[in-house]
């Protein structure tokens, strides 16, 4: 009797690092067509994949061990069950240390680069001896309630701290027509879609079509089923006035919720980083408040950048409290092998940035706090995403100004009679809050 072969083909994934990479990962899911399915084990797939960060140390640090884990369950598999699945490695940490990383890790079947990322479906398929479909769908991770947009690849700036330009190339748009229909695709299963891309303002500089961002949410807005779009990393040289009075126009679905990576506030600081956009970050505040007085800010700060004195930070320090982010990221320098900020003089301590980041990280616990309190008595749209493992009735969910992964959630209880679906909206009457989080009722 000859034994029937399983035509499923079983994959584990592991997404690190930015909603980039995660775009990355379930396109390439998608094209392995619908005998993909997805397992949560190692020992449960054919083929493990682990999408990598090389971005910054803790980022590569994370990479590893995660490679070195799915290693090690695989080896597990071939004592235990007499197979083995392939260990695919992908993305940014391949393209950063490419034959360093390989000759490292034998044990890893496949490799696959940034710089070959249109070939990765196939590459894949082929280790796995199955059939490809180029036209399929992405395969969405995130759950009912959102889905990234990844609009371009790369970065054409020259930030001096920065990796990504050296792993991912240059700025690279796809078109409106494309995004639009890969976009029409994610509203058939999810009422959010977020905008991400190095830098999101830069859309379409490189396209002969004259295309630009303004062209591409002007033809998302349009499309039905579509409740929010929020759009991520908004640099602030490109947050025109133009632009911002465009966006002020189209009103509804787009979120007046802006994520403007500032990275510092002094001006010394700034052009010693290579930053891309005037030396005073006030202003562009002042600019988005003027069209959105209110408006969500979120940002990152660097903080411990080679030559950043206590009067450079005391800056940053007065910047935050009297900005009043709704959110807030700050990471400490880290030098970058291959960086021109990594062989600046002037290099911080470890321990002088870890304690500068503490100390903002702590006014900002104070302001988010305040910011927070506000909204109590108010009643908020809630999009749910699930329910919550603590008892029956408590669901978790983001209102307008939370963004998945980054930014606090928001808790609702509903009565027993009622049901509420993830990838709804609801009104939900803000009961408390805690330092990033809110809790309601419906």
């Amino acid at each position: 009797m000859t034994q029937k072969t399983d035509p499923n083909v079983k994959v584990y994934t592991v997404s690190l690092g930015c909603p980039k990479n995660r775009v990355d990962t379930e396109r390439l899911l998608g094209m392995l067509g619908p005998s993909m399915i997805p397992v949560e084990t190692v020992a449960e797939a054919n083929l493990a994949l682990i999408n990598t960060c090389g971005f910054i140390q803790p980022a590569i640090e994370e990479s590893i061990n995660t490679i070195l884990e799915a290693v090690q369950d695989a080896a597990d598999c071939a004592k235990t069950a007499g197979k083995k699945p392939l260990i695919a490695v992908a993305g940014c940490l391949v393209s950063r240390f490419g034959q360093d990383l390989k000759d490292e890790l034998p044990e890893v079947d496949i490799w696959l680069s940034t710089e070959e990322i249109d070939l990765w479906p196939a590459m894949a398929a082929d280790a796995l001896s199955t059939s490809m479909d180029g036209d399929a769908p992405r395969r969405l991770s995130t759950g009912p309630g959102h889905a990234y947009l990844k609009i371009s690849e790369g970065c054409s700036h020259n930030c001096r701290f920065c990796t990504i330009p050296s792993i991912r190339g240059p700025h690279k748009s796809w078109s409106v027509d494309y995004l639009v229909k890969e976009a029409e695709q994610l509203v058939k299963q999810v009422p959010e879609i977020i905008v991400v891309g190095q830098d999101s303002t830069a859309y379409g500089s490189d396209l002969d079509s004259g295309d630009d961002i303004r062209q591409l949410i002007q033809g998302l807005s349009r499309l039905s089923g579509l409740e929010w779009l929020r759009i991520m990393y908004l640099y602030p040289a490109g947050l025109t006035e133009n632009l911002l009075a465009f966006l002020k126009d189209i009103g509804k679905p787009f979120l007046p919720y802006f994520d403007i990576p500032l990275q510092h506030a002094h001006p010394d600081v700034l052009s010693g980083m290579g930053r891309p956009f005037a030396r005073n970050p006030e202003k562009v505040i002042e600019r988005v408040r003027k069209h959105f007085p209110d408006a969500a800010l979120r940002t990152t700060f660097i903080v411990g950048y080679p030559g950043e004195t206590e009067e450079h930070f005391q800056c940053l320090m007065d910047f935050a409290e009297r900005t009043r982010f709704h959110h807030l990221g700050v990471f400490p320098y880290w030098p970058e092998e291959g960086t021109p900020a990594a062989v600046m003089d002037n290099q911080i301590s470890d321990e002088i940035k870890n304690s500068r980041r503490d100390a903002l990280m702590e006014l900002q616990k104070e302001i988010s706090r305040e910011i927070l309190t506000e909204y109590v008595g108010e009643t908020l749209p809630v999009l749910i995403e699930k329910p919550s493992p603590e008892w029956p009735g408590l669901y978790v969910g983001r209102t307008w100004f939370q963004a998945p992964e980054v930014d606090g959630v928001t808790y609702v209880s509903a009565p027993p009679e009622i049901e509420l679906k993830p990838g709804s909206i609801v009104e939900v009457n803000i009961e408390k809050t805690d330092i990033y989080d809110l809790s309601g009722l419906v």
